[in-house]
């Protein structure tokens, strides 16, 4: 009776337990962000390594971005004299350098980050998709003191925030960090069967800042197309840029100060727009996620 007994309820308890299913089964961007303790010890740690035996640390934050600001200032501002026909030339360049960092940094991380990391993705169980979501978080992280400073900068120039460039600066981070990550998905899978990836990438990056008007303004394109100027605002980055450039550098300087028509609504078309690559990126990530352990 005992031994029926016990049979019976074990019988019951194994009926209780969930279905089994493979590691990989739970992985996907919704895993990442429900695993938000696991992502938050990523970013932590991608952080404190990039730092470990510095003796600036964090400063290299404030430092990198303002020696990029200074070349690019003294070769475009000063060399070619860029600054007579930008005005206030200095915020221009800077506020649209910060979106270009922000999303180089977070293509060329993330594009890396599962081949940096495959002793933890050989080992653990765990969404890989964490890996290129950290990258960018971290890059965001490192967004902010570059704000600061240009925030510091406008603010010496007479520069008072408006309600539409608040929206302009949320809708700039929304859409790098939307497209950056569904890029770096994409390649973060290719780069484990192709090492060649991280080079073309590199190249890719190198290409942006003369693609988007950071050392020259949306005007001088409008002013050299014409008609076809609108061609150039179907690049989400230019968007992200000029949304950025209208958040700080619009109301920094008098002058008045060319923007494309229905910037904010041009801005959210492209959040769409970088969805729906977040969207093919988590497809292809999918499709290849079960052979990168043996590839690794």
């Amino acid at each position: 009776m005992t031994d029926t007994t016990t049979d019976a309820a074990r019988a019951q308890a194994e009926k209780d337990l969930p279905p089994l299913a493979p590691p990989t089964a739970d992985n996907g961007l919704k895993a990442v962000f429900q695993r938000r303790y696991l992502l938050k010890l990523l970013v932590t740690r991608e952080i404190s390594a990039r730092y470990q035996g510095s003796v600036l640390g964090l400063l290299w934050s404030y430092i990198n971005p303002l020696s990029q600001f200074c070349i690019y200032f003294f070769i475009m501002g000063t060399i070619f004299a860029l600054h007579r026909n930008v005005p206030n030339f200095a915020i221009h360049i800077f506020s649209a350098l910060i979106i270009v960092h922000f999303f180089n940094e977070t293509f060329n991380a993330g594009t890396r980050s599962i081949v940096r990391n495959r002793q933890i993705v050989q080992k653990m169980a765990m969404p890989r998709e964490m890996f290129p979501v950290a990258s960018m978080l971290v890059s965001l992280y490192h967004v902010l003191p570059q704000v600061v400073i240009l925030v510091v900068a406008c603010l010496f120039s007479g520069w008072r925030p408006d309600v539409t460039g608040v929206v302009c600066f949320f809708i700039a981070l929304v859409l790098i960090s939307v497209l950056g990550t569904g890029l770096a998905l994409m390649f973060s899978a290719a780069n484990v069967f192709f090492r060649d990836v991280g080079s073309v990438v590199a190249i890719l990056t190198n290409v942006v800042r003369f693609g988007v008007p950071m050392i020259y303004s949306y005007e001088m394109v409008d002013q050299r197309f014409g008609s076809f100027a609108p061609y150039y605002m179907l690049n989400p980055l230019a968007n992200a840029v000029i949304l950025f450039q209208r958040a700080f550098w619009t109301g920094s300087t008098t002058q008045e100060t060319v923007m494309p028509d229905h910037l904010v609504e041009r801005g959210l078309v492209m959040v769409l727009v970088s969805v729906v690559v977040l969207g093919i990126g988590q497809l292809v990530f999918s499709r290849l996620e079960n052979k990168i352990p043996e590839r690794l």
